[in-house]
C-alpha cells in the first residue's frame, strides 16, 4: 500500500470513495481508463498538488489549527507543519512518477503569521515554500496587509526598507512566481503582478491564473491596499481565459483566493461537497467553460466540489492538507479530459523533511528569547467563542472584551478615548489559561495595526451599532459601553444607510453609564483597519480629529502585565429585549 493510500484511509471511509472524477471530454469515461489505437496518442497526465492560506505556519499549529476532522463524532488526527508538509509533497510527487508535477497555491501563504514567520516579514514562509517546491501561487487579501511596495519586495527579494535583513542574511525572494490577475495599479491601469502564467509539460500547455476575491478593499487596512484597484472575479477569469485561447491554451487552471462552505452534518468531509454554499458558487457558474479547475481558498475550509462542469478545491488552512489533483490532457486538442481531485491529510507520521527542520531552527535561534517572555497570566483562559445574541447575531466574546479594554487603556489619556470597538476577525486564538508569552499574545493580535482614536457623534454611533448587523459582524465593546438589542427589529439592506435599522434599542446606548446623545461627540478608539472602513464599517469613515495611537499588540500586552491575572470578563455589554433575550 501506498503512503498516498494511507494518507487517504486516514479520512475516512466516506472520503475515501469521496473523490471527485470529472469527464470533461470525449476522449475517457472514467479516470484511467486507456483510449485505443484509434482515438490516438496517449493523454499527458499531469499533477497538480495544491494548498492555500498556509498563513506562515512553518512550526506544528496548534490547537484545533493542527488538526483535521477525519470521522463524524468528532475524530481528529494531528496534521501541518512545515516539515511534514514538504515531506508529503515530495511523496505525491513521486507517486507520480514522471515528472509532471505542478505544486500551486491559493493564495494568504504569508499574512496573519504565527511570530516565528511575522517577525521577519514573512520571509521564512515564502523560503520554506519554495524550498517545497511551490511554482506558482495566486495572491490573497493578506498578501496586501503591508502594502504593494511590500509585496513586490516579497517577490522579487531585496532586505526590509526599515528593518533590513533582520535575520542576517539576504533575502533572495520567492522561488516561485505570485500571479494577481484582477488587482490592478490605480494610476496605470495595469496588473500589479502577472496575470496568468504558462507552464509546458511533455509538449502540453497548462495555463494558471491567479486572483484575490474583488472584496480584498472590504478586508484591508486601506494603507495596504492604497493606489490598488480590484476587478470582479468572473470578468477577469473569462478575460484571461479568452487570452490563453488565442495563443492555444486549452487546459485551464484558476487560483482563486476566494471559496465557501459546507454545511449540515457531513460538512467534516474533507471531500465532501455536503450543502455547500458560498461566494465561489456564483463565481464558478459564471466562469466560461474553457476553465477546467479552480483550487479556492480564503475561507479555511476544504471541500472538493464539481460546479457547472469545473472541479472546484480547497485544501482549508494551516497546510493541514494537500489537494492532490490528476488531470488527463489530450496530447492533440490540448483539452483536459478528465480531472481528479483528492484532499490528502498532512500527517506527521511521515519523516520530517530536514531542510525545512534547518530553516524553521535557524530562524527560531535569530528570534531570540522574545517569543517565549511572559507578558501575563489567565487563570480560566480567554476564548474567542461568542455567544449568541439572537438566531444569525453572535455577541461577546471574553477575549474580544479584553482586548477592547487594552485598546481603551492604551488611548484613554493622551488621546481622550471614552470607548473603544474590536472587529472580531481580528482576534485569531484564544489564550489557554496559566502564563501568557509575548508568542501567544502575537497569535492572538498579528496584523500590527495602529489604533487610531478619532470623534464620532452619538448619531455616528447608533449607525455604527446598526451597521454591525448589516455586515454580519458584532463589535467587540470596552466595559464603558452597554446597548440593547431588539431581535426583533429591523436590519438595514445591503447598500442602504445603516442608520435605518432598528436592531438598536433607541436610548439604550451608555457610554460611562451616561445615556449617548445624537448631537454630542464622542473620543471613540478602533484600530486603524476599521477606521479606514474595513468588514463593511464605512460610518467609521466619517470619523474626525483623528491621532494615530500605539500598535494594537503592544496594548494588549501593556494591560495583559498591568492587569495580571487577567479573568474572563462577563458578557453584559451587550444585552437583548426580555421577549427576545436568549434562553
Amino acid at each position: 500500500m501506498t503512503r498516498t493510500a494511507l494518507h487517504r484511509m486516514a479520512t475516512g471511509a466516506a472520503a475515501a470513495t469521496a473523490l471527485t472524477t470529472l469527464t470533461l471530454a470525449g476522449g475517457l469515461s472514467a479516470a484511467g481508463a486507456a483510449p485505443d489505437k484509434a482515438q490516438g496518442p496517449k493523454p499527458v497526465d499531469v499533477q497538480l498538488l495544491a494548498i492555500n492560506d498556509f498563513h506562515g505556519a512553518l512550526e506544528v499549529p496548534g490547537g484545533s489549527g493542527g488538526r483535521i476532522q477525519t470521522a463524524a463524532g468528532g475524530t481528529t488526527v494531528d496534521a501541518g507543519g512545515a516539515e511534514y508538509l514538504a515531506t508529503q509533497l515530495a511523496e505525491l510527487a513521486e507517486e507520480q512518477k514522471k515528472n509532471n508535477t505542478i505544486t500551486v497555491a491559493a493564495g494568504d501563504l504569508i499574512g496573519a503569521s504565527p511570530l516565528l514567520s511575522a517577525a521577519f516579514h514573512d520571509e521564512p514562509a515564502i523560503e520554506s515554500l519554495s524550498l517545497a517546491g511551490l511554482d506558482y501561487a495566486s495572491v490573497g487579501n493578506h498578501a496586501f496587509d503591508e502594502g504593494a511596495e511590500e509585496l513586490l519586495r516579497i517577490q522579487n527579494g531585496g532586505c526590509h526598507p526599515d528593518d533590513g535583513c533582520a535575520d542576517g542574511t539576504p533575502y533572495e525572494g520567492a522561488g516561485f512566481r505570485y500571479l494577481s490577475a484582477n488587482a490592478f495599479v490605480t494610476e496605470t491601469g495595469e496588473p500589479l503582478l502577472d496575470p496568468y502564467a504558462v507552464h509546458k509539460v511533455q509538449g502540453v500547455e497548462v495555463g494558471f491564473i491567479g486572483m484575490t476575491l474583488e472584496g480584498t478593499k472590504d478586508v484591508v487596512s486601506q494603507e495596504g491596499v492604497a493606489g490598488l484597484e480590484f476587478a470582479d472575479e468572473i470578468e477577469t477569469a473569462n478575460r484571461y481565459a479568452a487570452e490563453l485561447q488565442a495563443q492555444g491554451v486549452e487546459t485551464i487552471v484558476v487560483l482563486l483566493h476566494q471559496g465557501g462552505t459546507q454545511t449540515g452534518a457531513d460538512a467534516w468531509d474533507v471531500n465532501g461537497c455536503n450543502g455547500f454554499t458560498g461566494p465561489v458558487v456564483e463565481i464558478a457558474e459564471g466562469m466560461d467553460d474553457a476553465i477546467d479547475v479552480v483550487v479556492s481558498g480564503h475561507t479555511h475550509q476544504a471541500y472538493n466540489c464539481t460546479i457547472d462542469g469545473k472541479l472546484v478545491t480547497s485544501a482549508g488552512s494551516n497546510g493541514r492538507l494537500v489537494t492532490d489533483i490528476d488531470l488527463s490532457i489530450d496530447r492533440r486538442t490540448g483539452d483536459v479530459l478528465t480531472a481528479e481531485a483528492d484532499n490528502v491529510v498532512v500527517t506527521r507520521d511521515v519523516t520530517p523533511d530536514a531542510t525545512q527542520t534547518e530553516l524553521i531552527e535557524r530562524y527560531q535561534e535569530a528570534l531570540g528569547p522574545i517569543a517565549d517572555q511572559v507578558v501575563g497570566t489567565t487563570p480560566d483562559g480567554l476564548t474567542r467563542t461568542q455567544e449568541t445574541l439572537f438566531e444569525g447575531a453572535l455577541g461577546e466574546s471574553a477575549l474580544g472584551n479584553v482586548i477592547a479594554d487594552a485598546q481603551l487603556a492604551a488611548t484613554d489619556d493622551e488621546a481622550g478615548a471614552v470607548a473603544a470597538f474590536m472587529n472580531p476577525g481580528g482576534v485569531r486564538a484564544d489564550l489557554d489559561a496559566g502564563e501568557i508569552t509575548y508568542e501567544e499574545a502575537f497569535t492572538v493580535q498579528p496584523f500590527a495595526n495602529n489604533l487610531v482614536t478619532l470623534d464620532l457623534t452619538g448619531e455616528q454611533l447608533y449607525c455604527l451599532l446598526e451597521q454591525q448587523f448589516q455586515v454580519r459582524r458584532t463589535l467587540y465593546v470596552s466595559d464603558t459601553v452597554s446597548y440593547v438589542v431588539d431581535p426583533q427589529g429591523t436590519t438595514a439592506a445591503a447598500g442602504a444607510d445603516p442608520c435605518t435599522g432598528s436592531r438598536v434599542v433607541e436610548g439604550s446606548l451608555e457610554i460611562g453609564g451616561a445615556p449617548v446623545v445624537a448631537d454630542e461627540t464622542y473620543r471613540v478608539t478602533v484600530n486603524n483597519f476599521l477606521a479606514g472602513g474595513g468588514d463593511g464599517f464605512s460610518v467609521l469613515t466619517g470619523g474626525t480629529n483623528a491621532v494615530t495611537g500605539p500598535i494594537d499588540l503592544d496594548a494588549f500586552t501593556a494591560y495583559l502585565t498591568a492587569n495580571d491575572p487577567v479573568t474572563a470578563p462577563s458578557l453584559d455589554r451587550i444585552t437583548t429585549t426580555a421577549e427576545g433575550a436568549p434562553a
